[in-house]
Protein backbone atom coordinates (compact mmCIF):
# COMPACT_ATOMS: atom_id res chain seq x y z
CA UNK A 1 0.00 0.00 0.00
CA UNK A 2 0.92 3.19 0.01
CA UNK A 3 -0.35 6.49 2.28
CA UNK A 4 -1.85 9.47 0.31
CA UNK A 5 1.21 11.30 0.00
CA UNK A 6 2.99 9.16 -1.81
CA UNK A 7 0.31 7.85 -3.88
CA UNK A 8 0.54 11.99 -4.79
CA UNK A 9 3.96 11.95 -5.52
CA UNK A 10 4.07 9.05 -7.80
CA UNK A 11 0.73 10.16 -9.73
CA UNK A 12 1.18 13.52 -10.44
CA UNK A 13 2.64 14.48 -13.34
CA UNK A 14 2.05 17.97 -14.35
CA UNK A 15 4.38 20.91 -14.68
CA UNK A 16 6.71 21.79 -11.51
CA UNK A 17 5.55 18.07 -9.90
CA UNK A 18 8.59 16.16 -8.84
CA UNK A 19 7.30 12.77 -11.27
CA UNK A 20 6.41 15.58 -13.66
CA UNK A 21 9.86 17.05 -13.79
CA UNK A 22 10.74 13.53 -13.66
CA UNK A 23 8.98 12.62 -17.10
CA UNK A 24 10.40 15.06 -18.35
CA UNK A 25 14.16 14.26 -19.09
CA UNK A 26 12.98 11.29 -21.35
CA UNK A 27 12.16 11.33 -24.82
CA UNK A 28 8.52 10.98 -25.26
CA UNK A 29 6.38 9.21 -27.12
CA UNK A 30 3.31 11.10 -28.27
CA UNK A 31 1.84 10.84 -32.11
CA UNK A 32 2.52 8.02 -34.71
CA UNK A 33 4.18 9.53 -37.48
CA UNK A 34 1.18 9.56 -40.33
CA UNK A 35 -1.08 11.69 -38.02
CA UNK A 36 1.14 14.52 -39.43
CA UNK A 37 1.98 12.51 -42.50
CA UNK A 38 2.31 15.51 -44.98
CA UNK A 39 3.82 18.73 -45.35
CA UNK A 40 0.88 21.38 -44.79
CA UNK A 41 -0.95 19.10 -42.71
CA UNK A 42 -3.57 19.70 -40.38
CA UNK A 43 -2.10 20.65 -36.90
CA UNK A 44 -2.72 17.70 -34.42
CA UNK A 45 -3.80 19.04 -30.79
CA UNK A 46 -1.54 17.51 -28.60
CA UNK A 47 -2.17 17.09 -24.19
CA UNK A 48 1.21 15.61 -22.55
CA UNK A 49 1.64 15.80 -18.90
CA UNK A 50 -0.81 18.53 -18.36
CA UNK A 51 0.31 20.61 -20.94
CA UNK A 52 -1.56 21.62 -23.96
CA UNK A 53 -0.20 21.85 -26.86
CA UNK A 54 -0.44 21.81 -31.15
CA UNK A 55 1.56 19.54 -33.13
CA UNK A 56 2.11 20.51 -37.16
CA UNK A 57 4.40 19.80 -39.88
CA UNK A 58 5.26 22.67 -41.79
CA UNK A 59 5.81 23.41 -45.73
CA UNK A 60 9.65 22.36 -45.49
CA UNK A 61 8.87 19.29 -43.31
CA UNK A 62 10.20 20.40 -39.96
CA UNK A 63 7.76 19.19 -37.04
CA UNK A 64 6.64 21.79 -34.89
CA UNK A 65 5.60 21.24 -30.97
CA UNK A 66 4.27 24.43 -29.48
CA UNK A 67 1.76 26.30 -26.98
CA UNK A 68 -1.71 25.41 -28.62
CA UNK A 69 -3.19 29.15 -27.75
CA UNK A 70 -2.24 32.45 -29.44
CA UNK A 71 0.28 35.04 -28.10
CA UNK A 72 -2.15 37.51 -28.92
CA UNK A 73 -5.36 36.99 -27.11
CA UNK A 74 -5.45 33.09 -26.79
CA UNK A 75 -7.36 32.00 -29.70
CA UNK A 76 -6.37 28.26 -30.06
CA UNK A 77 -4.14 27.43 -33.36
CA UNK A 78 -5.67 23.81 -33.92
CA UNK A 79 -7.90 26.55 -36.33
CA UNK A 80 -5.26 28.06 -37.63
CA UNK A 81 -3.83 27.36 -41.39
CA UNK A 82 -0.48 25.19 -41.66
CA UNK A 83 1.09 27.78 -44.10
CA UNK A 84 4.81 28.89 -45.88
CA UNK A 85 6.62 27.51 -42.92
CA UNK A 86 4.32 28.01 -40.03
CA UNK A 87 1.11 28.13 -38.75
CA UNK A 88 -1.08 31.45 -38.70
CA UNK A 89 -3.85 31.86 -36.07
CA UNK A 90 -6.89 32.84 -38.37
CA UNK A 91 -8.38 35.49 -35.89
CA UNK A 92 -5.99 38.33 -36.43
CA UNK A 93 -3.16 36.89 -38.56
CA UNK A 94 -0.45 36.38 -36.09
CA UNK A 95 2.15 33.69 -37.60
CA UNK A 96 4.62 31.21 -35.61
CA UNK A 97 7.32 28.76 -37.30
CA UNK A 98 8.04 25.29 -35.85
CA UNK A 99 10.13 26.86 -32.94
CA UNK A 100 7.01 28.74 -31.45
CA UNK A 101 8.65 31.82 -33.07
CA UNK A 102 6.42 34.22 -33.90
CA UNK A 103 7.32 35.94 -37.63
CA UNK A 104 4.42 38.07 -38.48
CA UNK A 105 1.91 40.32 -37.27
CA UNK A 106 0.16 41.98 -39.84
CA UNK A 107 -1.24 44.90 -37.79
CA UNK A 108 2.24 45.54 -36.93
CA UNK A 109 4.81 47.43 -39.03
CA UNK A 110 7.72 44.92 -39.98
CA UNK A 111 10.16 47.36 -39.25
CA UNK A 112 8.92 47.71 -35.66
CA UNK A 113 10.25 44.18 -34.62
CA UNK A 114 7.67 43.51 -32.61
CA UNK A 115 7.02 39.67 -33.38
CA UNK A 116 10.48 39.06 -32.73
CA UNK A 117 9.88 39.37 -29.16
CA UNK A 118 6.68 37.05 -29.36
CA UNK A 119 7.52 33.54 -28.90
CA UNK A 120 5.43 30.46 -27.53
CA UNK A 121 6.65 27.79 -25.16
CA UNK A 122 8.09 24.58 -27.36
CA UNK A 123 9.80 21.62 -27.66
CA UNK A 124 12.19 19.89 -29.64
CA UNK A 125 10.84 16.52 -31.75
CA UNK A 126 12.34 13.93 -33.62
CA UNK A 127 11.33 10.68 -35.83
CA UNK A 128 12.51 7.23 -34.83
CA UNK A 129 10.03 3.82 -36.01
CA UNK A 130 7.40 5.28 -37.40
CA UNK A 131 6.46 7.47 -33.76
CA UNK A 132 7.32 11.04 -33.22
CA UNK A 133 8.98 11.66 -29.84
CA UNK A 134 9.40 15.09 -27.83
CA UNK A 135 11.78 15.88 -25.15
CA UNK A 136 10.26 18.64 -22.85
CA UNK A 137 12.63 18.93 -19.99
CA UNK A 138 16.04 21.53 -19.39
CA UNK A 139 17.74 21.43 -23.16
CA UNK A 140 20.96 20.95 -21.24
CA UNK A 141 19.95 17.66 -20.36
CA UNK A 142 18.44 16.41 -23.43
CA UNK A 143 18.79 12.55 -23.74
CA UNK A 144 20.34 10.65 -26.68
CA UNK A 145 17.77 9.29 -29.22
CA UNK A 146 15.41 6.43 -27.98
CA UNK A 147 17.53 3.38 -28.72
CA UNK A 148 14.64 1.24 -28.50
CA UNK A 149 15.16 -2.19 -30.71
CA UNK A 150 11.27 -1.17 -32.32
CA UNK A 151 12.85 2.18 -33.13
CA UNK A 152 15.25 0.51 -35.35
CA UNK A 153 13.74 -2.29 -37.23
CA UNK A 154 12.62 -1.80 -40.78
CA UNK A 155 9.29 -1.13 -41.50
CA UNK A 156 7.97 -4.14 -42.59
CA UNK A 157 9.14 -5.84 -39.14
CA UNK A 158 7.10 -3.43 -37.24
CA UNK A 159 3.66 -2.31 -36.33
CA UNK A 160 2.75 0.10 -33.41
CA UNK A 161 -0.53 1.24 -32.37
CA UNK A 162 -1.76 3.74 -29.03
CA UNK A 163 -5.48 4.00 -27.62
CA UNK A 164 -6.71 5.98 -25.11
CA UNK A 165 -7.05 4.81 -21.40
CA UNK A 166 -8.89 6.41 -19.16
CA UNK A 167 -6.97 6.42 -15.50
CA UNK A 168 -3.77 7.52 -14.24
CA UNK A 169 -0.66 5.98 -15.87
CA UNK A 170 0.57 3.97 -13.22
CA UNK A 171 -2.37 1.78 -12.56
CA UNK A 172 -1.88 0.97 -16.21
CA UNK A 173 1.90 0.48 -16.50
CA UNK A 174 1.54 -1.59 -12.68
CA UNK A 175 -0.77 -4.03 -14.93
CA UNK A 176 1.95 -4.43 -17.68
CA UNK A 177 4.57 -5.89 -14.91
CA UNK A 178 2.13 -8.08 -13.64
CA UNK A 179 2.65 -11.36 -15.16
CA UNK A 180 0.24 -12.95 -12.33
CA UNK A 181 -2.94 -12.49 -13.76
CA UNK A 182 -2.04 -13.78 -17.55
CA UNK A 183 -2.73 -17.26 -17.11
CA UNK A 184 -6.04 -16.08 -15.65
CA UNK A 185 -7.29 -13.30 -16.89
CA UNK A 186 -6.32 -13.76 -20.37
CA UNK A 187 -6.68 -17.90 -20.24
CA UNK A 188 -9.10 -17.61 -23.20
CA UNK A 189 -6.61 -15.83 -25.53
CA UNK A 190 -3.98 -18.00 -24.57
CA UNK A 191 -5.87 -20.92 -26.17
CA UNK A 192 -7.88 -19.00 -29.36
CA UNK A 193 -5.55 -16.35 -29.94
CA UNK A 194 -3.51 -16.84 -33.10
CA UNK A 195 -0.78 -14.82 -31.47
CA UNK A 196 -0.21 -16.52 -28.89
CA UNK A 197 -2.25 -20.30 -29.10
CA UNK A 198 -0.30 -23.35 -30.12
CA UNK A 199 3.10 -22.64 -28.29
CA UNK A 200 4.85 -24.25 -25.31
CA UNK A 201 4.56 -21.38 -23.68
CA UNK A 202 0.90 -21.05 -23.55
CA UNK A 203 0.68 -24.72 -22.65
CA UNK A 204 3.02 -23.90 -19.63
CA UNK A 205 1.30 -20.74 -18.39
CA UNK A 206 -2.01 -22.56 -18.42
CA UNK A 207 -1.21 -25.39 -16.70
CA UNK A 208 0.34 -23.62 -13.79
CA UNK A 209 -1.72 -20.52 -11.66
CA UNK A 210 0.96 -20.29 -8.91
CA UNK A 211 4.08 -18.08 -10.40
CA UNK A 212 6.74 -17.63 -8.88
CA UNK A 213 8.84 -14.42 -8.94
CA UNK A 214 11.76 -13.02 -8.95
CA UNK A 215 12.74 -9.59 -9.52
CA UNK A 216 16.52 -7.88 -10.35
CA UNK A 217 17.22 -4.20 -10.66
CA UNK A 218 18.61 -3.68 -14.01
CA UNK A 219 20.67 -0.60 -15.25
CA UNK A 220 17.52 0.94 -16.68
CA UNK A 221 14.69 -0.35 -14.35
CA UNK A 222 13.94 -4.27 -13.41
CA UNK A 223 13.84 -6.96 -14.72
CA UNK A 224 10.82 -9.06 -13.57
CA UNK A 225 11.25 -12.86 -13.91
CA UNK A 226 8.56 -14.91 -13.63
CA UNK A 227 8.61 -18.78 -13.50
CA UNK A 228 6.19 -22.14 -13.58
CA UNK A 229 6.55 -25.43 -13.66
CA UNK A 230 7.73 -27.48 -16.55
CA UNK A 231 8.62 -30.91 -17.66
CA UNK A 232 11.70 -32.71 -16.31
CA UNK A 233 12.40 -30.94 -13.53
CA UNK A 234 12.75 -27.59 -15.16
CA UNK A 235 11.04 -23.81 -14.78
CA UNK A 236 9.71 -21.90 -17.53
CA UNK A 237 10.73 -18.41 -17.49
CA UNK A 238 9.08 -15.81 -18.46
CA UNK A 239 11.35 -12.42 -18.22
CA UNK A 240 9.87 -9.23 -18.44
CA UNK A 241 12.05 -5.85 -18.99
CA UNK A 242 10.45 -2.53 -17.20
CA UNK A 243 12.22 0.20 -18.31
CA UNK A 244 11.62 3.78 -16.64
CA UNK A 245 10.02 5.35 -16.77
CA UNK A 246 6.62 3.88 -18.51
CA UNK A 247 7.80 1.32 -20.82
CA UNK A 248 7.82 -2.64 -20.90
CA UNK A 249 8.32 -5.35 -23.02
CA UNK A 250 6.06 -8.45 -23.23
CA UNK A 251 7.26 -11.75 -23.04
CA UNK A 252 7.13 -13.92 -26.60
CA UNK A 253 5.29 -17.05 -27.10
CA UNK A 254 7.50 -18.80 -29.72
CA UNK A 255 8.25 -16.92 -33.22
CA UNK A 256 5.46 -14.62 -32.63
CA UNK A 257 6.49 -10.58 -32.76
CA UNK A 258 7.54 -9.19 -29.51
CA UNK A 259 5.66 -6.71 -28.05
CA UNK A 260 6.54 -3.25 -26.25
CA UNK A 261 4.36 -0.64 -24.17
CA UNK A 262 4.15 2.74 -22.88
CA UNK A 263 1.88 4.15 -20.95
CA UNK A 264 2.18 8.31 -21.20
CA UNK A 265 0.43 10.67 -19.24
CA UNK A 266 -1.93 12.70 -21.07
CA UNK A 267 -3.03 14.11 -17.26
CA UNK A 268 -3.33 13.02 -13.77
CA UNK A 269 -6.46 11.14 -14.81
CA UNK A 270 -5.61 10.17 -18.42
CA UNK A 271 -3.23 8.27 -20.49
CA UNK A 272 -2.05 6.88 -23.87
CA UNK A 273 -1.15 3.25 -24.17
CA UNK A 274 1.25 2.87 -26.89
CA UNK A 275 1.83 -1.19 -28.35
CA UNK A 276 4.50 -1.58 -30.36
CA UNK A 277 4.82 -4.85 -31.95
CA UNK A 278 7.68 -6.03 -34.05
CA UNK A 279 10.15 -9.09 -35.07
CA UNK A 280 13.83 -8.51 -34.81
CA UNK A 281 14.98 -11.09 -38.18
CA UNK A 282 11.71 -10.81 -40.25
CA UNK A 283 9.05 -9.14 -42.05
CA UNK A 284 5.14 -8.94 -40.34
CA UNK A 285 3.39 -11.74 -42.16
CA UNK A 286 0.03 -11.20 -43.74
CA UNK A 287 -1.77 -13.12 -40.70
CA UNK A 288 0.32 -11.20 -38.10
CA UNK A 289 -0.78 -7.89 -39.92
CA UNK A 290 -4.01 -8.84 -40.41
CA UNK A 291 -4.79 -9.64 -36.58
CA UNK A 292 -3.03 -6.22 -35.50
CA UNK A 293 -4.95 -4.18 -37.71
CA UNK A 294 -8.17 -5.59 -37.04
CA UNK A 295 -7.71 -4.81 -33.02
CA UNK A 296 -6.38 -8.12 -32.44
CA UNK A 297 -3.40 -9.43 -30.03
CA UNK A 298 -2.73 -7.03 -28.13
CA UNK A 299 -4.39 -4.43 -30.13
CA UNK A 300 -7.50 -2.65 -30.03
CA UNK A 301 -10.17 -1.93 -32.05
CA UNK A 302 -10.73 2.26 -32.14
CA UNK A 303 -13.73 4.52 -32.62
CA UNK A 304 -13.22 5.46 -36.04
CA UNK A 305 -11.12 9.20 -36.41
CA UNK A 306 -10.44 8.56 -32.36
CA UNK A 307 -7.98 6.80 -30.29
CA UNK A 308 -11.17 5.60 -28.07
CA UNK A 309 -11.40 2.08 -28.02
CA UNK A 310 -14.94 0.61 -29.32
CA UNK A 311 -15.34 -1.22 -25.77
CA UNK A 312 -15.01 1.33 -23.53
CA UNK A 313 -16.36 2.09 -20.00
CA UNK A 314 -19.56 3.86 -21.62
CA UNK A 315 -20.53 0.76 -22.74
CA UNK A 316 -19.68 -1.46 -19.99
CA UNK A 317 -16.64 -2.94 -22.30
CA UNK A 318 -19.31 -5.04 -23.98
CA UNK A 319 -19.15 -7.64 -21.75
CA UNK A 320 -20.09 -11.05 -22.67
CA UNK A 321 -21.26 -12.49 -19.85
CA UNK A 322 -22.12 -16.17 -21.67
CA UNK A 323 -18.37 -15.81 -22.66
CA UNK A 324 -17.31 -15.59 -18.91
CA UNK A 325 -19.48 -18.09 -17.67
CA UNK A 326 -18.28 -20.37 -20.86
CA UNK A 327 -14.53 -19.37 -20.17
CA UNK A 328 -13.92 -18.78 -23.63
CA UNK A 329 -13.45 -14.98 -22.32
CA UNK A 330 -12.10 -15.06 -18.18
CA UNK A 331 -13.72 -11.54 -17.35
CA UNK A 332 -16.06 -11.25 -20.72
CA UNK A 333 -14.30 -8.63 -22.30
CA UNK A 334 -12.66 -9.49 -25.54
CA UNK A 335 -9.17 -8.80 -26.00
CA UNK A 336 -6.10 -8.88 -23.78
CA UNK A 337 -5.88 -5.14 -23.78
CA UNK A 338 -9.18 -4.74 -23.24
CA UNK A 339 -9.55 -6.93 -20.48
CA UNK A 340 -6.30 -5.25 -18.77
CA UNK A 341 -8.25 -1.83 -19.34
CA UNK A 342 -11.35 -2.12 -18.17
CA UNK A 343 -10.11 -3.68 -14.54
CA UNK A 344 -7.77 -0.92 -14.62
CA UNK A 345 -10.14 1.67 -15.33
CA UNK A 346 -12.32 0.06 -12.78
CA UNK A 347 -10.19 1.49 -10.12
CA UNK A 348 -11.30 4.97 -11.10
CA UNK A 349 -9.10 7.69 -12.70
CA UNK A 350 -6.44 7.46 -9.63
CA UNK A 351 -6.23 4.34 -8.06
CA UNK A 352 -6.39 4.69 -4.22
CA UNK A 353 -3.03 2.85 -2.56
CA UNK A 354 -3.76 3.41 0.94
CA UNK A 355 -6.54 0.37 0.96
CA UNK A 356 -4.25 -2.40 -1.19
CA UNK A 357 -3.52 -5.94 0.46
CA UNK A 358 -0.99 -6.55 -1.60
CA UNK A 359 1.19 -10.39 -1.92
CA UNK A 360 3.94 -11.91 -2.76
CA UNK A 361 3.19 -11.46 -6.14
CA UNK A 362 3.09 -8.32 -6.08
CA UNK A 363 7.25 -7.72 -5.75
CA UNK A 364 7.64 -5.91 -9.32
CA UNK A 365 5.24 -3.54 -8.45
CA UNK A 366 6.51 -2.54 -4.96
CA UNK A 367 9.72 -2.27 -6.29
CA UNK A 368 8.54 0.03 -9.61
CA UNK A 369 7.22 2.20 -7.07
CA UNK A 370 10.03 2.66 -4.81
CA UNK A 371 12.40 2.95 -8.05
CA UNK A 372 10.08 6.08 -9.61
CA UNK A 373 9.61 7.31 -5.76
CA UNK A 374 13.39 7.31 -5.63
CA UNK A 375 14.20 8.42 -9.20
CA UNK A 376 11.46 11.64 -8.51
CA UNK A 377 13.48 12.67 -5.16
CA UNK A 378 16.99 12.07 -6.36
CA UNK A 379 16.61 14.38 -9.62
CA UNK A 380 15.48 17.32 -6.84
CA UNK A 381 19.25 16.44 -5.59
CA UNK A 382 20.93 16.67 -8.67
CA UNK A 383 21.30 12.98 -9.66
CA UNK A 384 20.51 11.52 -13.42
CA UNK A 385 17.78 9.18 -14.06
CA UNK A 386 18.39 5.86 -15.31
CA UNK A 387 16.87 4.38 -18.01
CA UNK A 388 18.06 7.75 -20.34
CA UNK A 389 20.88 5.39 -22.74
CA UNK A 390 21.47 2.97 -25.03
CA UNK A 391 22.33 0.66 -22.44
CA UNK A 392 19.24 0.88 -20.51
CA UNK A 393 17.00 0.65 -24.29
CA UNK A 394 18.56 -1.77 -25.92
CA UNK A 395 16.89 -5.42 -24.07
CA UNK A 396 14.70 -7.50 -24.74
CA UNK A 397 12.20 -9.88 -23.59
CA UNK A 398 12.60 -13.54 -23.28
CA UNK A 399 10.47 -17.18 -22.42
CA UNK A 400 12.72 -20.20 -22.27
CA UNK A 401 13.12 -22.96 -19.90
CA UNK A 402 16.40 -23.79 -17.57
CA UNK A 403 17.06 -26.61 -15.05
CA UNK A 404 15.98 -25.42 -11.69
CA UNK A 405 19.24 -24.56 -9.95
CA UNK A 406 19.93 -22.23 -12.49
CA UNK A 407 19.20 -18.67 -11.82
CA UNK A 408 16.46 -16.54 -14.79
CA UNK A 409 19.49 -13.94 -14.72
CA UNK A 410 22.26 -16.35 -15.43
CA UNK A 411 20.74 -17.87 -18.01
CA UNK A 412 22.94 -18.92 -21.16
CA UNK A 413 23.57 -16.75 -24.71
CA UNK A 414 22.45 -13.21 -23.02
CA UNK A 415 18.97 -13.83 -23.91
CA UNK A 416 18.00 -10.51 -22.86
CA UNK A 417 20.48 -8.28 -25.20
CA UNK A 418 19.77 -7.01 -28.37
CA UNK A 419 21.37 -8.91 -31.24
CA UNK A 420 21.28 -7.71 -34.40
CA UNK A 421 20.27 -10.16 -37.14
CA UNK A 422 18.96 -13.01 -34.33
CA UNK A 423 16.04 -13.79 -33.18
CA UNK A 424 14.75 -13.10 -29.69
CA UNK A 425 14.62 -16.20 -27.26
CA UNK A 426 11.09 -17.56 -27.02
CA UNK A 427 9.15 -20.64 -26.50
Amino acid sequence: MLTHERNKLVTETGPGTAMGNLFRRYWIPFLLSDEVGEPECAPVRVKLLSERLLAFRDSNGKLGLIDEFCAHRGVSLWFGRNEEGGIRCPYHGWKYDFSGQCTEIPSEPEASGYCKNIALKSYPCLERGGIIWTYMGPPEDQPPPPAFEWTSVPERHRFHSKRLEECNYLQALEGGIDSSHVGLLHSGELRSDPLHHGSKGSDYHLADREPKFEVRESPGGLNIGVRRNAEDEKYYWRVTPWIMPWYTIVPPYGDNPLHGHAWVPIDDENCFAWTFSYHPTRPLNELELGVMRAGGSLHVKLIPGTFRPMANKDNDYMIDRGAQKAGSAYSGVKGISMQDASLQESMGRISDRSRENLVMTDKAIVMARGRLRKAALDLEKGKRPAGLDAESQEVRSASYVLPRDVAFDQAPGEPMKVKKGVAHTSI
